[in-house]
């Protein structure tokens, strides 16, 4: 039955959500530059609505992360059942969750629902202590990859996490990199940060058998915080929202490269992507000084990466 004129709209009845639900695994970040951070406002302009369970917190500001604080993996366990009986899911993301307990917590939740896609982000952590990092990788490799739909990381975090003996004349190719995540269980990875001719960096979607397509991108100037994870929450947010794979990472690539051009400098560290800026008016001056050189001559290599805007 319609309702009245003078009546609102009844709400969407159970299962029946107007936003795909994101559940996002990763630590609060108080410099506001990554983390929980980056995938709220990332997977909400991607038009998701997140479910995010805090793992632990860093300690941090736009120069440098200084400590992180992990949950014990309880409490990271209780957040999301509880969420989970409430709502469905139709992807997973992971980030940096502190500890290889916080890991078996996560693949215990992610193999129940095993229909459902991950994507994985490993950030850099060359801030942290090394004996942690080889302890938090072997878990990550062992636990999780498994279950890993997309790995998302800058190539050089992700060569030398899963080819650390590569002894070739040239850097690992995406191939070369999504065989060695193959190995594990990865279906996909996606790979930033390879250096190519003069000013520009490349991303590549592949799988062991092919490079599935390639973007090319003008380089900034400014250093940025917070640029894998906005990458990654997009790139889910995307999926859940039913896009296939090559094009929700077209999009995904395109809002990141438009959040960094209009980047700004919050504090007195690394440049941050501005995730909302699709919501300024278009003659309203940002808040803060200019993070760096617009990226006009940002292209598109591959013919079906089209270039789209993350704007809902």
């Amino acid at each position: 039955m319609s309702s009245s004129p003078s009546e609102p709209d009844s709400p969407d009845q159970p299962g029946e959500a107007s936003l795909p639900c994101v559940m996002s695994f990763n630590a609060n970040d108080p410099s506001g530059a990554g983390g929980l951070s980056a995938d709220l406002t990332a997977m909400s302009s991607a038009s998701a609505h997140v479910l995010p369970v805090v793992t632990g917190t860093y300690v941090r500001d736009t120069t440098a992360v200084r400590d992180h604080i992990a949950f014990d993996e309880e409490a990271v366990l209780d957040q999301a059942r509880c969420a989970l009986e409430d709502m469905p899911v139709q992807a997973f993301k992971v980030g940096f969750v502190g500890t290889p307990e916080n890991l078996s917590a996560i693949a215990q939740i992610t193999s129940d629902y095993a229909e459902v896609p991950v994507i994985t982000y490993m950030p850099d952590l060359s801030w942290w202590d090394e004996l942690e990092i080889e302890t938090y990788l072997d878990a990550c490799t062992e636990l999780l990859l498994s279950q890993t739909t997309v790995l998302v990381g800058n190539h050089s975090t992700l060569s030398r996490w899963l080819l650390p003996d590569w002894e070739g004349d040239r850097p690992p190719g995406p191939r070369e990199v999504a065989r060695a995540a193959a190995v594990h269980g990865v279906s996909y990875t996606l790979v930033t940060g390879f250096n190519a001719a003069d000013q520009f960096l490349e991303s590549h979607l592949a799988s062991p058998e092919t490079v599935h397509a390639t973007a090319r991108y003008e380089r900034f100037e400014a250093t940025f915080s917070g640029a894998g994870d906005t990458l990654s929450a997009a790139l889910c947010a995307l999926i859940a929202g039913g896009a296939d794979l090559q094009n929700a990472c077209a999009e995904a690539l395109t809002y990141l490269d438009q959040c960094l051009d209009a980047g700004f400098q919050p504090g007195m560290g690394n440049a941050v992507p501005d995730r909302l800026f699709w919501a300024h008016d278009d003659d309203e001056e940002p808040g803060g000084a200019p993070a760096a050189e617009p990226a006009s001559d940002s292209t598109l290599d591959a013919d079906d990466f089209p270039l789209d805007t993350t704007r809902h």
